[in-house]
Parts: structure tokens; sequence; C-alpha cells
């Protein structure tokens, strides 16, 4: 009896350390999925613009306390913030305004949010007089220089208006100079400058946006991937992906991240709808920019959507879903 004691001891002590060996490696196992899972989100931040708030508030007569929308991105764990002109409280600080910017920042830290970037437009950029391009390569500077201060990482470009009396061949013209000229400030920065444009813009083709990096010329100037705005240049095929691939996944610096169903807004732009209800396929736009190696902020655009949290959420969601299985 007695040995027959000491086997069923030792069988309990093989068995114990079995059960740690077999725990220890579960827990490797997950400690190392969750670091994978980690370094994918690290490549990928997730952020959303004020601009779907905005947009809503004017479109829809909604109100949206910066607060609420702040609190909101917190307890879902968004990573950052991008922001949109005048909204909600005037315009951005002068870049030696440090009492307002500092204000502005603990503002967005007291929520743990980074602003990865603001909106800035660019109409004077492709002005056919000197003194207008000349005028807003000043503002650009002053506009970088706050970006900067607040802790950006990019700096977004909107170049809307019209010929003002020029062909469309002068305007690329004029704006591939400007962009230039605001890359090589935003690069010295340390910022990331990237356009966007758009089908109610006069610049709206894959050609035009092909041939605006190629007039300026610079190594840091990004555009932007929205998959309705690709879409619509895309035949409205639900394939915006077949755009980015052909513009190339190194020319982006940013995305602004949507659904659509290939239609336009009644003010002409690109319907953008959360990510789902719309007629594109999201995994392969998100499969290419992984496949293409693209690092950085993956933003939410909710533009005009009616419940821009909806949209946000769905978007992130689709996100989150892709680095699960990446």
């Amino acid at each position: 009896m007695r040995r027959f004691g000491i086997i069923r001891e030792e069988f309990e002590m093989q068995r114990r350390d079995a059960l740690k060996i077999l725990g220890a490696a579960l827990l490797v196992s997950v400690e190392s999925s969750a670091s994978a899972y980690e370094s994918k989100q690290r490549r990928w931040r997730t952020s959303f613009g004020l601009n779907g708030f905005a947009s809503s508030s004017r479109k829809y007569g909604k109100t949206f306390p910066i607060w609420e929308v702040l609190d909101f991105a917190a307890r879902t764990k968004f990573d950052g913030i991008e922001l949109h002109g005048t909204w909600p409280m005037g315009r951005y600080p002068m870049s030696d305004e440090s009492g307002r910017i500092n204000a502005l920042k603990r503002f967005y830290d007291a929520y743990d949010l980074q602003v990865f970037s603001i909106q800035t437009g660019a109409g004077g950029a492709f002005s056919p007089a000197v003194s207008d391009r000349k005028r807003w390569l000043e503002e650009f500077l002053d506009n970088a220089r706050f970006a900067k201060s607040l802790g950006c990482d990019c700096i977004g470009m909107w170049p809307g208006g019209g010929l003002r009396g020029q062909t469309l061949a002068e305007a690329i013209e004029h704006l591939g100079h400007s962009f230039r000229e605001a890359a090589k400030i935003a690069h010295d920065l340390g910022l990331t400058p990237a356009f966007e444009i758009e089908p109610v813009f006069i610049f709206n083709t894959e050609e035009h946006l092909l041939r605006i990096l190629e007039k300026a010329n610079h190594p840091a100037l990004k555009t932007i991937y929205d998959p309705s705005h690709f879409d619509l240049m895309n035949s409205s095929a639900g394939r915006p992906h077949e755009m980015l691939r052909r513009i190339g996944v190194e020319n982006i610096g940013y995305v602004h991240f949507t659904d659509t169903d290939g239609t336009r807004r009644d003010e002409g732009t690109s319907k953008h709808l959360p990510c789902g209800d719309g007629h594109i396929d999201v995994d392969a736009s998100l499969r290419t920019l992984w496949e293409g190696g693209f690092q950085g902020w993956m933003n939410i655009d909710a533009w005009q959507v009616p419940d821009p949290y909806d949209a946000c959420l769905k978007g992130k969601q689709a996100i989150e879903s892709f680095l699960a299985s990446a």
C-alpha cells in the first residue's frame, strides 16, 4: 500500500508539472497573439474626423457637444482625432498663440486622444494670381507650425474652388508648384502633407490626381485614400481598391475610411456611408493597404452621415475585424 501511495504521489506531481508547462505554453501563446495584434494596431492607428459631426450638425440640425464626442472617442478606444476648420469653436489658433494651443492640447490630452491632423483649404494654392498663391503658402506655413505644436503627424489639404479664368492645365501647374513648396515646409517640420480631391472639385479624376503628384514632384507629398471618392473616380463599381493600386499605396499619406453606394450627396460630393451600408468591398480596400505596406492613420470619415457615431463605430469594427485575421 505504501508503494502504491508513493506511485500515486509521483503521478500527481508529474500531472501538476505537466499542467504548469501546458499553462505556461498557453500563456505564452496568448501573450504572443496579443502582442502580434497590438503590433498590427500600432501599424494602423484609428481616428475619426470632426468633419462628420460638423457636417451632420449643419445638414440635419443636430447638436453634438464636443465633450460628448471626445468622451465617445475615449470610451470606444480611438487613438486620435482630425480637426475640422472652424467647428466647433472658431478658427484654428495662429502658430504664435501658445496659450490657445496649449489649452487646446490639454483638452484633447484629457481624453487621451492625439490630434493627428488638421484639415486646411487649398483654394489659393492654384489661383492664377501669384499674390494669392504666395498668401496661401504663408497661411499654410502658419497652419503647419500650429499642427506641429499641437502634436500632429499629418496636415490635410483640400483644393476646392473655381478656375478663375485659367485653364485646367494651368491650374494643375500652379497647384503642383504650390504643393511642392508646401511639402518642403511640412517635411521640414516632420509632418506628412496629404491632399484630397473630390468629384465636386475641378480636380476630380484619377488622371488629375496623378498629374498633381507629378507636377509637385516631391517625395513627401501624399494623397488621401477615401474609398467613396476613389469609387466615383473608378466608375462607381464598388471596387475603389483598384484605383488605389494604380495610384500606389506608397503615395497614400493617410486614410479617410468610409463606405459608399457610388452616388453623390445633393451638394455634389461622394455619398459617405457607414462601413457595410454601401457597395464597396471593404476588406479588399483594407487588404490592399495592408499588403502595400501602409502605416499610419485610419481615419473614419462620416461626412454628412446622419449618425456619425454609428459610422465611426462600424468603421472601427471593420478595421479591427480585418486586423484580427491579417
